[in-house]
């Protein structure tokens, strides 16, 4: 069929060129389809990379036990619940979970989704109701701004408010706008996705009590991260789990698997349990997912000396970077953004690298504000001091052929 005779509906469709003319360049970087991993090792096109771009921090989505412990659910519960959470979709299992989930993060209770998108999708527009104020960080996650639009879409006339990242004098202004007594949440991620940052967590909690504000906190990349035992957060200032009033984290990146979980109070959670509309209408997490993320909360309590090995990694890297010349920002965890600012040159590195066996993450514009393209890079705990210098001294060696460093 011509697409000329196709439908109106579909004309943006093939109007749409960049990705064709990016592919046409050769420095198209994404879909990039892995046919083996062996964690800090992957095979693409039949060549063995050194893995810089993973949030798969701890290394367990490899680790033969929670592997082992994800067959076993399979075996015994099926391959599917085939039904929602509200139906037939709760298993036991994810019961069990929510509980050991709840008491590892210090909350009395917790609410598995079958994503951590769909975490902070459901909770947040569960939360926001007409009228109310929702605050968040400029650099916070889709996710949590998707959550806040559907919230916006179903009852319409949630106050969106942005503050400066990380910005504790732009977060009280905002807030000194707002009617004292009017409903507010203010949602952050604790450590953002693409800076590497850590939130100032205390500092926020003491102005969200004086202006009478909940916290609402994105953990995904900050459970298994930070903190001596890998409690994210709360646990980096000072081990307060009070700093927050909600906690959400994914469990695709340091709990090897897919999923996610909100905990709080257990009125909230149950309130969310009978609101959020992408826990009512989606399939349950399947069960080899709910055993893999509990076995990996098994070995993060019980191991901490693989949160420490990340931890030891990451200074590596930052510090190997620094050394270089890189702009890394303000980067102290193991996500590294190599801020670049042009998107060719961006794309440029990425290909360079990438032909010499590192894999990274190029990141450009809505990801990152404009003008702050950069390339996201991010180690495991599971990499050796070998795989990091080599790969650290590779991305050197092409920045400097193309003059970003």
């Amino acid at each position: 069929m011509n697409q000329d005779s196709h439908a109106p509906i579909f004309s943006k469709c093939y109007a749409f060129t960049e990705a064709a003319e990016v592919r046409a360049s050769g420095l198209y970087p994404f879909f990039k389809p892995i046919s083996r991993s062996e964690g800090s090792r992957v095979y693409i096109d039949g060549r063995e990379m050194i893995m810089l771009g993973s949030n798969n921090y701890l290394g367990l989505a490899n680790d033969p036990r929670v592997k082992k412990a994800a067959e076993v659910a399979a075996e015994r519960y099926g391959t599917s619940c085939s039904g929602s959470r509200f139906m037939n979709g709760t298993l036991d299992l994810h019961e069990e979970l929510e509980h050991r989930l709840a008491r590892f993060v210090r909350k009395p209770a917790a609410l598995c989704f079958t994503t951590g998108y769909q975490t902070n999708l459901g909770s947040l527009a569960a939360l926001l109701g007409r009228g109310e104020h929702v605050i968040v960080d400029k650099y916070d996650h889709a996710s949590i701004m998707d959550g806040i639009f559907l919230g916006e879409g179903t009852k319409k006339q949630v106050n969106l408010h942005r503050y400066k990242h990380n910005n504790i004098e732009d977060l009280e202004q905002v807030l000194q706008r707002i009617p004292l007594d009017a409903p507010k949440l203010i949602v952050l991620d604790g450590v953002f996705s693409m800076e590497g940052d850590i939130a100032f967590l205390p500092e926020i909690r003491k102005i969200a009590d004086a202006y009478n504000a909940g916290i609402y906190l994105d953990e995904a990349h900050a459970l298994g991260v930070v903190g001596d035992t890998g409690r994210g957060t709360c646990e980096h200032h000072g081990n307060d789990f009070s700093l927050c009033d909600l906690l959400m984290c994914t469990f695709s990146k340091s709990f090897g698997s897919i999923g996610g979980f909100v905990a709080g109070e257990e009125g909230v959670i149950d309130y969310i349990k009978h609101f959020a509309r992408p826990l009512i209408f989606s399939a349950s997490m399947p069960p080899a997912n709910i055993a893999a993320a509990m076995k990996s909360l098994e070995i993060i309590e019980t191991e901490p000396q693989i949160v420490h090995r990340l931890q030891h990694n990451a200074l590596r890297m930052r510090e190997g970077f620094t050394d270089l010349g890189f702009n890394i920002g303000t980067s102290e965890t193991p996500i590294v953004p190599l801020i670049i600012g042009d998107n060719e040159k961006t794309f440029q590195l990425w290909k360079h690298v990438f032909e010499r066996g590192v894999y990274v993450n190029p990141v450009i514009s809505p990801a990152v504000p404009p003008q702050r393209a950069l390339l996201r890079t991010s180690c495991m705990a599971i990499h050796t001091d070998e795989e990091i210098d080599t790969a650290v001294q590779i991305i050197g060696e092409e920045a400097r052929k193309l003059d970003i460093i």
